[in-house]
């Protein structure tokens, strides 16, 4: 792929330059997550009054009709900004584009709009306890009643769904089918009794996701998306999109935390160190790997209209990486990345999940080499 910049997407990462400038919304603020994520749902309100909330979406839905390119340029942008990501992620980088695939046209009138204006927060509600990379496992069951669908089970680490409105649920309709049919994509509202959220608790002292209880939740028939029977299919939309959205903010966000690891080897002197010169040298090889990978997908992209097997690869490259570089803050910086309460031992201690969120790296390594090398599949040992 050419990473030289046309004319028009040299002009579009201008723009988005001078506007970020002249509109960041500041350090976070220092408070509850209520307060931390109320900013970051203002911070959206503005993008959307400046129209690049939903950037990569059509101009027919809201958005600015961005190119491939142009909505990586976007997120590289924002990292390199330090701006935060949008409150709504999950409704504009999966739930929107999963209803222009699937929605109908009252779907996409009634649901697109709030999205983009953050006014109603998404959540996933995917995993469950006992079927977390192995989706198609769920237990979760949405049993008809007249118009409406019953729902009782569990799901977990459904992230943001205490400020959620709406939930991306996959449930089961059908029992009797083999486990990969019988699904069903539905849009639940979160706000009714039958609908329990409980915070999980994470060492950093965090609470980014969540249990979520469903005891007769009921799902009025029409919030199906796709057709009763199509949410393994409408499934894959969703996260086929989850890997590849925010590869290149992810990829700017740890050149970002490598460049503040040189600035201190350099200004203690530590650099001078071979061993510790090494160890950088080795880290700014590997970031430039992700970004040129993250590049590489982009491709894919616009050949196939569509993300690849390939978004696995950048999103295992960026957890092993940030994995390595807080470890060696840890090394390089002593007792002072391990303080409670300081940006090094915050992202330290975040860093452990990131080989676990949007894919184990076991299952990642299985994709790319059953379906980017075409390798054969393992046959479980006989018994």
């Amino acid at each position: 792929m050419d990473l030289t910049f046309s004319n028009e997407e040299t002009a579009f990462r201008d723009e988005l330059r001078l506007w970020l400038a002249e509109n960041h919304p500041g350090d976070e603020p220092d408070g509850s997550e209520d307060k931390q994520f109320a900013w970051r749902q203002d911070w959206q309100r503005r993008l959307n009054d400046g129209g690049w909330a939903g950037v990569h979406w059509p101009v027919e839905y809201g958005g600015r009709g961005a190119t491939y390119t142009e909505s990586a340029i976007f997120f590289e942008e924002l990292g390199r900004a330090n701006s935060p990501l949008p409150a709504n992620g999950l409704g504009l980088v999966l739930g929107g584009p999963t209803l222009m695939a699937w929605g109908t046209e009252e779907q996409k009138e009634r649901y697109l709009p709030m999205i983009l204006s953050a006014e109603e927060i998404w959540c996933q509600g995917f995993s469950e306890p006992e079927a977390g990379s192995d989706l198609a496992s769920l237990k979760t069951t949405a049993v008809r009643d007249g118009d409406e669908w019953v729902v009782n089970g569990q799901k977990v680490w459904t992230s943001a769904a205490q400020w959620s409105k709406w939930c991306m649920l996959v449930a089961r309709t059908d029992p009797d089918l083999p486990k990969h049919k019988g699904l069903t994509y539905f849009l639940m509202d979160m706000d009714q009794p039958g609908v329990q959220v409980r915070p999980l608790k994470q060492m950093t002292g965090g609470s980014e996701f969540n249990e979520l209880f469903l005891e007769d939740a009921r799902i009025p028939h029409e919030n199906i998306v796709g057709s009763e029977g199509d949410g393994w299919k409408v499934a894959m939309t969703t996260l086929m999109n989850e890997r590849s959205g925010l590869a290149f903010f992810l990829q700017v966000r740890s050149r970002q935390l490598l460049d503040d690891l040189f600035r201190h080897a350099r200004e203690s002197g530590q650099i001078d160190d071979p061993l510790v010169a090494d160890k950088l040298a080795r880290l700014h090889a590997k970031a430039e790997v992700l970004r040129l990978t993250a590049y590489r997908g982009l491709t894919q992209i616009e050949t196939y209209g569509q993300p690849g097997p390939e978004s696995a690869l950048t999103k295992l490259m960026w957890s092993e990486l940030n994995q390595d570089i807080t470890q060696f803050a840890a090394d390089l910086l002593g007792p002072q990345a391990l303080r409670d309460g300081t940006e090094w031992s915050y992202e330290l201690m975040r860093a452990r999940g990131n080989t676990i969120e949007g894919g184990t790296t076991e299952v990642l390594k299985n994709i790319v080499a059953e379906r980017v090398l075409g390798l054969p599949r393992l046959k479980a040992a006989a018994q």
